[in-house]
């Protein structure tokens, strides 16, 4: 059993971390953090102009039809570079969305220019901070048109359209809305990650094409979620590994008492615990990659795996990064705190913690019954 990435995989990636690391700086990330721009668009641009957008939808679709295997290892590297566009919404949502419900007519119509970047899309399904649930689904669709709220929405501030979880008369549908639409408001909410942004979402009567097909309802919801949980965790994972990285390096450089810290105990048990944790989220992402990829019946418990260990992990090192800076880890200048923001949106992102490790029991106990 092969448990790397093939060579094209390989290659992608290394392409990707020499393109980010050239063209997506820290003083990218802290444009954006700071406000003076939305998202980071030159480099959006750049990245639709290799078709990284476009990476797992199928060639005839306009995509590079290179699977979710490349998918995973792009997203690995958007993680370690803190990458502050708008790929995991347009990307892990909108498109998945797309892909999984709407109809031959509509997908002609939206892939190609999702995977080309000329639209940016996003999935809005959480009304407040309720964990993922069609009981708290109240967003109305009737006759054609939406009424009702959606926050927090990643990137709502600045995607074109929406893929709205709405309840009609048929119960729980997706529907594809145009954001600049006059009946649509949008206003950014504040988080601890302003490179990521998010935004509440209003509709007053917003006009919505409901996406066709025969996967309607919640399970599709809840699959799109799973799909879009393990891509977070390639994320998550790589940004854990760029702050052990950072600890690390710090901790070679860095004197006291006439010798580098990392010479003292508590600095190793620091660093060794990231590894550990590091390492176990990797294997289980690296699980979740083959269950995406081979659309496996265990997907749910690969993803709730993934997602959990993934974020214990990004959490654990983000934290002990910061410790091993010292008091200038806290400061503007260093960049630990742009990956400990990542990690605590990271961690509220489909979900929080409590809702993927319920998910998690519960498949287990499955599969135990079974």
């Amino acid at each position: 059993m092969n448990f790397e990435f093939s060579e094209d995989s390989q290659l992608l990636r290394d392409q990707a971390r020499s393109f980010l690391a050239e063209k997506c700086a820290s003083k990218v990330v802290r444009a954006v953090l700071e406000g003076r721009e939305a998202y980071a668009r030159d480099l959006w641009l750049e990245m639709a102009a290799m078709g990284w957008p476009g990476v797992a939808i199928a060639e005839p679709y306009g995509g590079a039809g290179l699977g979710y295997e490349g998918l995973c290892v792009l997203a690995e590297e958007l993680g370690r570079a803190c990458a502050p566009v708008p790929f995991a919404s347009s990307v892990y949502l909108a498109t998945e969305a797309i892909l999984a419900s709407a109809d031959e007519t509509q997908k002609r119509d939206l892939l190609p220019k999702l995977a080309d970047g000329s639209l940016i899309g996003t999935f809005a399904f959480a009304e407040g901070f309720s964990q993922p649930s069609p009981d708290a689904v109240t967003l109305r669709a009737a006759g054609g048109m939406l009424t009702g709220s959606k926050w927090p929405v990643p990137d709502g501030n600045i995607a074109d359209f929406a893929i709205v979880v709405a309840r009609d008369e048929r119960g729980i549908a997706l529907y594809r809305v145009d954001l600049n639409e006059a009946t649509v408001s949008r206003r950014l909410l504040q988080s601890i990650d302003p490179s990521r942004g998010q935004a509440k979402l209003d509709f007053a009567g917003a006009r919505a094409e409901r996406l066709g097909g025969a996967g309607d309802g919640w399970p599709v919801v809840q699959r799109l979620l799973e799909r879009a949980a393990i891509l977070v965790a390639f994320e998550q994972v790589g940004g854990a590994e760029r702050c052990l990285d950072m600890a690390r390096d710090y901790a070679k450089e860095r004197f006291a008492f006439g010798r580098p810290i990392g010479s003292f105990q508590a600095i190793k048990h620091k660093l060794a615990d990231v590894y550990v944790a590091l390492e176990l989220a990797r294997s289980n992402a690296y699980y979740g990659a083959w269950a995406l990829a081979a659309e496996s019946s265990e997907l749910p418990l690969a993803a709730a795996t993934a997602r959990v260990a993934a974020t214990e992990a990004f959490h654990l090192a983000s934290k002990e990064t910061i410790q091993t800076h010292g008091g200038v880890g806290f400061t503007w200048d260093f960049d630990c705190h742009l990956y400990y923001r990542r990690s605590k949106h990271l961690a509220l992102t489909l979900g929080g913690a409590p809702y993927w490790k319920s998910r998690l029991v519960d498949q287990l106990e499955t599969r135990n019954a079974a």
